[in-house]
This record gives structure tokens, sequence and C-alpha cells, in this order.
């Protein structure tokens, strides 16, 4: 589904075909200069899968520069929790101040164990299958090889970047830290592999996730190594963390959502206001609750006491906020 353009009538449907988790393994390497579609990755299921029924929608949270034990990364994870998820993705720095081994598990399993497949920390039960999907941020790099991640979490592929279909969504996990040895521009091995992997993709929804906003108003600004064609790709979406603040763009009709509220103390302000920028909020820790089915798709912001701060409806063609 291609989104061009906010403000036009709001189509709801709600049938839903739903199925299991699938599972994608990811190419370790492609050439660096290969931008070409090729063939479609090879699929690996599961071994259990959740209960769902075709008539439920799928419905999931977005956090994002969440990695930080205390009282804000409990609010956040209280909130979430109370949404009864059926999995959460992270916008990246999962694990601060350096993505260290010995702080991975309080910060991430503390709070998050029971969504955490293969999961092995001190805080209780993991997950039958895992439903946490976290993409790498720059503090989760700090890290040598960032293997303090790559140990704890069970993903697909390379691990670094990964994608996974849970209908009605498609998620392309990208590493959008220059640390990645498979590159981050847009003649990189990663790009060539989204490029064919969201030409492969026949799921109503795609969705590309990364740390580094590709556009923001805030502190660190745009990324401009991540400025790929994603809507020409195929992407219905792009959700990134990395500025500690919540902001939404729409660059040539495509959805961009910053989301880096999820538990870090600090909060930053809002420094160059972008033309693309819609809507810009810093007040409050909070997180995104995604309603979706085969044709309609909900991002709500959620602050911490409840509100709902901000929300965009993506529906057949068109975008309603």
């Amino acid at each position: 589904m291609r989104l061009f353009g906010p403000g036009l009538t709001l189509l709801l449907a709600f049938a839903l075909a739903a199925c299991a988790p699938r599972q994608i393994a990811t190419p370790n390497q492609l050439p660096s200069d290969t931008v070409a579609i090729a063939s479609p990755t090879d699929t690996v299921e599961p071994t259990s899968t959740p209960s769902t029924t075709p008539e439920e929608e799928l419905l999931f949270a977005v956090i994002g520069d969440f990695g930080q034990a205390g009282d804000q990364e409990q609010a956040v994870a209280d909130l979430v929790k109370s949404w009864d998820v059926d999995f959460i993705l992270t916008t990246g720095d999962n694990n601060y101040p350096d993505g260290a081994a010995d702080s991975i598990d309080t910060n991430i399993g503390q709070y998050y164990h029971e969504y955490i497949g293969n999961y092995t920390g001190k805080f209780g039960e993991g997950g039958e299958i895992n439903r946490f999907f976290p993409s790498l941020g720059n503090h989760d790099w700090i890290a040598e090889g960032a293997e303090p991640y790559l140990d704890y979490f069970t993903l697909p592929g390379n691990e670094r970047y990964y994608e996974i279909s849970w209908y009605p969504v498609h998620l392309f996990v990208l590493d959008s830290d220059p640390q990645e040895q498979d590159g981050v521009g847009l003649s990189s091995a990663q790009a060539a592999w989204l490029q064919l992997a969201l030409a492969a993709s026949s799921d109503p929804w795609n969705l590309v996730i990364m740390h580094h906003p590709t556009f923001s108003s805030g502190m660190h600004g745009s990324s401009d190594w991540m400025q790929w064609p994603y809507a020409q790709w195929g992407a219905d979406v792009v959700l990134a963390g990395h500025d500690h603040l919540y902001e939404r763009l729409v660059e040539d009709g495509l959805l961009y959502l910053t989301n880096g509220l999820g538990g870090n103390p600090a909060r930053y302000d809002f420094v160059n206001i972008l033309p693309e920028s819609q809507f810009r909020y810093n007040a409050q820790h909070g997180a995104l609750r995604v309603q979706a089915t085969s044709e309609s798709i909900r991002f709500e912001f959620i602050d911490t006491y409840g509100e709902v701060v901000d929300q965009v409806t993506l529906a057949a063609g068109h975008m309603s906020q």
C-alpha cells in the first residue's frame, strides 16, 4: 500500500487473516555495489506460535532509547504491558551507557524478560517464542563488536539487521550505526538487502525500523547516510529513535516516526524544526501503541500517564490524523 498525503477520509475495515510470526533469514553478505532486486530470502518457521484467531487485529508496542534501569523505564514498561501486546519492537539504545554485558539484563530483562525468547537471565521466565525485536543503537555498539547485544538476543540471520513477517505487518530491522560491517550508505550491502527484501514482501504493511532517524528536528538531527528511497522500494512507515523525543514527519508521502522516549531520563529539545515535521512532543516518556489489520494500521503515542498524545492512521492509500 502506498500512502500519499494527509487529511483524507479514513477507511476502516476489520477483516484480518491473522497468522504466526515468520522469521526470515538474513543474507550475511551482498556485493557492496548491488542494488538490483534479487530473489526472496528463505523462511524459517518458529517452533511455537502465539494463540490468535482470524478476527483479531495485531497489537504491538514500539519503544526507543529505553535501556536505562530506573523509574522512567519502569513506567514505560508498565504502560506497554498494560496493553497486552503481541510483541515489542525497539528503535535502539537498549543498554546504556556502553552496551556492556554486566548491565544488559538489568537494563532489558528486568523489564521485558517475558517477551524474550531463549532468555537465560535472572529476572524470571522468558517467552515460549521470541516476541522482542530490538534494533542496534550507538550505545549498544560501544561494547566491542556489539557482542553483549548479539549474545543476549536470538534473532534471525546475522542478528544485526533482519526481517520478521507477522501478518499483517512485515518488519525490516536495520543497523543504522556506521560501525555496521555491511555498511549504512545507499550503495551498501545492507541497503541492497533491504531493497530486495521489501520487493519480496507480500504483507499489507512494510515497516522499516532503525536507530538513527532519517529526518529529525531534535538535537542529533537527520541522518543523511540513512536517507534511502524507502517509499520507492516499498516501505509504508519508517521508525527510528536516537533523539529522545517523539516526532511525526512526512516526506514525499511517507510517514516517519521518531520515538526515543522509552526510559532514558534525559529528554531532548527540538533544535531545528524541519519543514517535514507535523507533530512534536517531549514532555513525558511513553511508547507507541500500534494496531494493524490488513486494511489499516494505527499509531498512537501514549505517555506514561496514559494520555494519547498523537495518533495517525494509514488506510488503503491515504493517511489520517
